[in-house]
């Protein structure tokens, strides 16, 4: 069934329809359906997905006509959660970030598959960094010209990964260094180009959030409650939202703890938590605190205080 906007959009405008509310399920396409629609000012609703799977569930037949019904039947009485549809900006940043992870992990990949194959061979590559990789695999492998011939093909395709992940990486730094926002949410210990820009990405706006404290639940980061009658459990972390924003600013929170040598307030929080309850609860602890802290702080328009005095972002 074709289903690009301009089909819709035909559909949608006959006169014989009067419609108050188009629900549309988040999904690969629904950015691009939303626009289109949003264009030509149609009611168009994005809805949560989760939410959406759950109220079909009580459909004993799955199929797409059944699921339309259900959708239609959820916007008509209400029940349903908004998603926010994020701005082409937003888009664009994210497909950025999103390119740049692919080129890395494909490139780190590539380095493991290569060990691999010269680990059946007796030959250990051992601990080595990005820039003297190559080099390392072609010391290994002077005097085996048969092994260097099967292997040269990995690793020309292993240098112009490496080649392209430097260029969208630099692409990603240029882009947090010419933005505002992200120039002062780089003013927080632990977070660079590439968390500031994530950030901004992810929340894109920070006014649809009621409080900065919001946004930790948004992005997975609190404890999910369990209760029934005299039951109430407490356990680890949603791990709802982005999973991409969430890995980034536990990174953030491990860098403040271990490689941040200047002291501030938010640092002897952690350190404190680290203490009491590990390490582990403190960087995920402080992940939460940090995601606060970058929306009062794009939200404000203020830069990080080192001080705990002068200190508001909590």
């Amino acid at each position: 069934m074709v289903s690009h906007p301009e089909d819709l959009i035909t559909l949608l405008s006959d006169p014989q329809w009067r419609i108050e509310r188009i629900g549309l399920e988040a999904g690969p396409l629904s950015q691009w359906l939303f626009e289109g629609l949003a264009k030509v000012d149609l009611p168009v609703i994005c809805i949560e997905t989760r939410h959406t799977k759950a109220f079909l569930k009580a459909q004993p037949n799955k199929s797409d006509r059944n699921d339309a019904r259900g959708i239609a039947q959820m916007m008509r009485v209400n029940l349903f959660r908004p998603v926010h549809v994020k701005t082409l900006t937003s888009q664009k940043h994210r497909a950025l970030l999103t390119a740049r992870k692919l080129l890395q992990e494909k490139a780190i990949a590539m380095e493991n598959d290569i060990r691999g194959l010269l680990r059946n061979f007796g030959l250990k590559v051992g601990v080595v960094g990005t820039p003297k990789y190559d080099e390392r695999i072609r010391e290994l492998l002077d005097g085996l010209p048969e092994l260097m011939a099967i292997l040269e093909p990995l690793l020309v395709a292993r240098a112009k990964l490496r080649e392209e992940f430097v260029k969208l990486d630099r692409k990603v730094r240029e882009a947090a260094k010419t933005d505002p926002v992200c120039r002062r949410l780089m003013t927080v210990p632990g977070v660079g180009p590439i968390v500031s820009l994530a950030y901004a990405a992810t929340i894109d706006i920070p006014a649809r959030f009621r409080n900065s404290r919001s946004v930790g639940a948004a992005l997975g980061l609190t404890p999910v409650l369990n209760q029934s009658g005299e039951s109430c459990r407490i356990g680890r972390i949603s791990l709802c939202g982005d999973g991409m924003m969430r890995t980034l600013l536990f990174e953030a929170a491990q860098t403040l703890l271990t490689r941040v040598a200047k002291w501030s307030w938010l640092k002897a929080w952690a350190m404190n938590i680290a203490k009491r309850r590990g390490a582990k609860r403190a960087i995920v602890a402080l992940a939460r605190r940090l995601a606060v802290i970058l929306h009062r702080i794009w939200s404000d328009g203020s830069e990080f205080r080192w001080t705990r005095v002068a200190s508001d972002a909590a």
